[in-house]
């Protein structure tokens, strides 16, 4: 198993394949502009793609009048292979199957198990064969999981409130399914989703992606590329008295549902603790992008979408916190899916950034 490196891919397949996957269909004759690469090279690459299996041409969607193979349109080949993606969340489970251009083929949901964690992976693990045995007609390739916590390069996985300490996420995968597995942490992971899934072909400068849940977390993408590290800011101070009871806490006492509960239940107005919460997220946000400066910043995850003015409040308590020019707050492109493109993406990033190794290690 291995954790993953988000990135476009530099390589001459992996720029193919992309221009292929997000463009497509496309003629070769146009690859060259499109991937900055000679026309021999495209063709090379195009070879071995094709060879492989991920990609084909489309002789029947040629243009009227059009001559000669350069404009035989190319797309990916969705329906050959697959891949298997988890996203293992602190309350529930999804797993799924996915096409290779992201699109997910079977979903099935489970409460993630509570107790130990060598039991509640392999209960996952199992129900994620049953999901991949669905699909039988196509080759599997890889399969990947998106966590919360810290995730160790061998595949391993601390997550607290989990009670999970060096759980074998990856181990536990590779063993029933018998693929390839790629283990990453959840945000960095719906960061790389809005990269690489999105179809947006600019990618430079920087974005700052915000998750709120049950838990939460911080990725930045600089140019192409999800930085490996992800940012811990829970245990930043915020002030939310009506939440916590207590004039000073932390960013992580302030999210998840029980704290929510607890403080309706004692007589709390949920009205005014949805606004103190939107005001703390949208001073927090402006904490740490005053910090960073971003170009775009990104807020997932369901705490943002609780309010009944959805994100307004939150920016509202964000223009009056930055000590820059205001910026709009955007919600990421996968909308309530972000669980969902963020498994995926885990499962598909070896592949989009070194196809023919990726396809090497799985033939191995």
């Amino acid at each position: 198993m291995r954790t993953v490196s988000f990135e476009r891919g530099d390589g001459a397949a992996a720029a193919v394949l992309r221009a292929v996957r997000t463009q497509g269909p496309v003629t070769r004759d146009r690859l060259p502009q499109a991937t900055g690469l000679s026309a021999a090279t495209v063709n090379r690459q195009l070879q071995t793609l094709d060879r492989l299996g991920l990609v084909r041409e489309r002789p029947d969607l040629i243009a009227p009048g059009a001559i000669g193979r350069p404009k035989v349109p190319l797309m990916l080949d969705r329906d050959r292979f697959c891949v298997i993606a988890i996203h293992i969340g602190a309350r529930s489970t999804l797993l799924m199957v996915a096409d290779l251009g992201g699109r997910p083929l079977q979903t099935a949901a489970m409460s993630t198990p509570s107790g130990p964690a060598g039991p509640a992976l392999a209960l996952i693990a199992r129900r994620a064969a049953v999901v991949a045995d669905s699909f039988t007609q196509r080759t599997a390739l890889w399969a990947g999981a998106a966590v919360g916590g810290q995730v160790h390069s061998d595949g391993s996985v601390d997550h607290a409130q989990l009670g999970w300490c060096r759980a074998p996420v990856g181990q536990a995968l590779e063993d029933e399914l018998g693929l390839p597995v790629s283990v990453s942490p959840h945000v960095q992971a719906m960061a790389a989703a809005e990269l690489l899934l999105a179809g947006d072909p600019n990618t430079s400068g920087v974005d700052l992606l915000f998750y709120v849940r049950e838990t939460v977390g911080l990725a930045t993408t600089i140019d192409g590329r999800v930085r490996d590290r992800p940012g811990n800011i829970g245990h930043l101070p915020v002030s939310a008295p009506l939440l916590t009871g207590v004039p000073q806490s932390t960013l992580q006492d302030v999210v998840g549902r029980k704290v929510f509960d607890d403080a309706v239940a004692a007589g709390a107005d949920a009205g005014e603790l949805l606004d103190e919460r939107a005001r703390v997220l949208g001073e927090m946000v402006a904490l740490v992008r005053d910090l960073i400066n971003p170009d775009r910043v990104v807020l997932a995850g369901q705490v943002f979408a609780e309010h009944p003015h959805g994100l307004a409040p939150v920016q509202s308590a964000f223009d009056g916190a930055t000590s820059l020019p205001t910026i709009e707050l955007s919600p990421p492109r996968f909308g309530a899916r972000v669980q969902e493109g963020a498994a995926v993406v885990v499962s598909l990033g070896a592949l989009y950034a070194d196809p023919i190794g990726a396809l090497q290690n799985h033939t191995a």
